[in-house]
């Protein structure tokens, strides 16, 4: 749909007949829209409203009607005078994109073309797109991480192939795309996906490949170091004697698991990353890529790299870049683009290493949220600074040591809103918890809780198939059973969240299970698969109060 800011839209484009005719009826009497584009489907199969006629065009009906424009204007007898056309500055409105609205209501947020533009002249520095390179996608068309990458792949020659996540391996196969960008939920996925190929393995090959890949994990550990690309928060940096003798160690193993390592890399990754197909960069974005797959892929020698952006920010301010990858972060800001770190209640200004609320500022931000200029002072102060929501640090520059390649990059933490706080006063973070959990292969998805109780709690969507397999192996249903209680399924799933979240200081109480998955259809995760906290909670309000009883 086209809209302009200083006066109402014009028309509806709509995806079909379907989709049109569940606002029918809201749309006919509060709009004024002049017409109406139908992109799929038939005319007839639209739903109307007695008296009020709005012309219809089909897609090809509004490309005959341009072709004949441009003819018309072409053979007009005034058609050798010349055109004054509306000058477009920079500064304007190129699109409104209404945020995901995971909590509150969606915003709709001004991105100008000046917004855009830096988009496609600076992502070049994040991902290599070179003519004829193959885009793979499967993100929203219409949300901001999605477009900003669909300008700079057309920019930059780029064909691009739309993809769904039923269909993303058999495509990934198909076409063999250079790059990918998608939400960590897709790598996740492939990263389970993996896994469950190498744990129904023979007896033989699931050992070497599990040991092949702990050694190769262990190899990358100590090759950080070596390279200075750890995260540290500490402000003082090691002593140079302390510096150098911690890296002459970190050489000296490395190099004994290197050759296992290209060991595994031939007889096993190589052939990982031939199935996966993405032969230059795939990047994550849209939420906390959880650490375990961050460094399986690097361990394997999968060039996947995590960037941070919103959509009041064009979306990308920082990225991991070829070469300057450190794991654990969401790298370099992009190029113009400045970060600080402010303290929660204070707004004091944070030294690198300190933790607080991430505040960014330069060109990718916002002009402002569309007739809402309350909300847009709320969110960007009067020096031009956007309060992003988010927990962060900036890892401070040390001349010596394991971060000494690693100063300035960006480690975000999870958003401020999602902090718990128990009736004791303490504050919880729950993404560390969650992405801990789901390193379990008996947990598909999970939901931490506990806002103004005692202790932490969780809704969790159980992988029943795993869980099946487990029950089996250890005896607690028989080995022919198709199905497991209630009763000793819960047993299993606190048993795993024991194991998989034994080293944090708050362990998670009372859970509960459900058996249908959160997903965009069931309005439990925004199009960017990002689960909705805060409507889980309140689908499940009553069975969540009842575990605290």
């Amino acid at each position: 749909m086209s809209l302009a800011c200083s006066r109402s839209s014009v028309a509806l484009a709509v995806d079909n007949p379907e989709m049109f005719n569940r606002i029918a009826k809201p749309f006919y009497l509060k709009s004024s829209i002049r017409f109406i584009i139908l992109l799929w489907g038939e005319k007839s199969c639209l739903v109307s409203e007695g008296n009020k006629e709005v012309p219809i065009f089909t897609f090809m009906e509004v490309i005959h009607l341009g072709r004949e424009c441009r003819k018309a204007l072409f053979e007009c007898h005034d058609a050798r005078q010349p055109y004054k056309f509306e000058a477009i500055k920079s500064d304007d409105i190129a699109t409104l994109v209404y945020t995901s609205g995971t909590t509150g209501n969606p915003k709709g947020v001004m991105l100008t073309h000046h917004n855009l533009l830096h988009q496609i002249k600076h992502l070049t520095d994040v991902a290599p797109a070179e003519v004829g390179d193959i885009f793979l996608s499967m993100l929203p068309p219409w949300h901001a991480y999605e477009r900003a990458c669909e300008y700079f792949i057309f920019a930059r020659g780029v064909e691009q192939i739309y993809t769904t996540v039923r269909n993303l391996k058999d495509d990934l196969g198909r076409y063999q795309p250079q790059l990918m960008v998608s939400v960590p939920l897709v790598y996740e996925t492939l990263y389970s996906g993996i896994q469950k190929q190498i744990s129904t393995s023979s007896l033989i090959r699931k050992f070497v490949a599990l040991t092949f890949i702990r050694i190769s994990l262990g190899y990358m550990e100590y090759k950080r170091i070596y390279e200075g690309k750890c995260l540290t928060s500490n402000q003082k940096p090691p002593s140079f004697l302390y510096s150098i003798l911690d890296l002459i160690w970190a050489r000296l193993i490395a190099a004994i698991l290197y050759p296992i390592h290209m060991l595994a890399n031939k007889l096993v990754y190589s052939k990982i990353r031939s199935t996966i197909g993405i032969s230059k960069v795939a990047i994550s974005g849209g939420g906390s890529l959880p650490s375990h797959v961050d460094k399986f892929f690097e361990a394997i020698g999968f060039n996947l790299q995590n960037g941070y952006g919103l959509t009041e920010t064009s979306p990308v301010i920082a990225a991991r870049r070829p070469g300057c990858d450190v794991i654990g972060s969401v790298g370099y800001p992009i190029k113009h683009t400045e970060f600080k770190v402010v303290d929660s209640e204070t707004g004091e200004i944070l030294p690198p290493g300190s933790k607080g609320i991430l505040k960014v500022r330069g060109p990718p931000l916002m002009k402002g949220y569309y007739k809402n200029p309350s909300a847009t002072s709320q969110a960007i102060d009067r020096d031009g600074w956007l309060n992003t929501g988010d927990i962060g640090w900036i890892v401070p520059y040390h001349s010596t040591g394991r971060s000494r390649n690693s100063g300035g990059v960006i480690v975000v933490e999870g958003r401020a809103k999602d902090t718990i706080v128990l009736s004791s006063g303490e504050n919880v973070e729950p993404g560390e918890l969650e992405e801990a959990a789901l390193r379990s292969n008996l947990i598909q998805q999970i939901v931490v809780i506990g806002q103004d109780k005692r202790r932490l709690g969780a809704v969790v969507v159980p992988n029943k198939e795993g869980a099946l397999k487990v029950a089996r192996e250890l005896s607690i249903i028989d080995s022919k059973s198709s199905d497991i209680s209630q009763e000793k399924l819960t047993s299993l799933i606190y048993n795993e969240l024991r194991t998989w979240t034994s080293e944090f200081p708050f362990q998670i109480g009372p859970i509960l299970l459900v058996n249908d998955p959160f997903t965009i259809d069931n309005g439990l995760m925004t199009p960017t698969m990002k689960i909705r906290r805060d409507r889980v909670m309140a689908q499940f309000k009553d069975q969540i109060e009842n575990l605290y009883k």
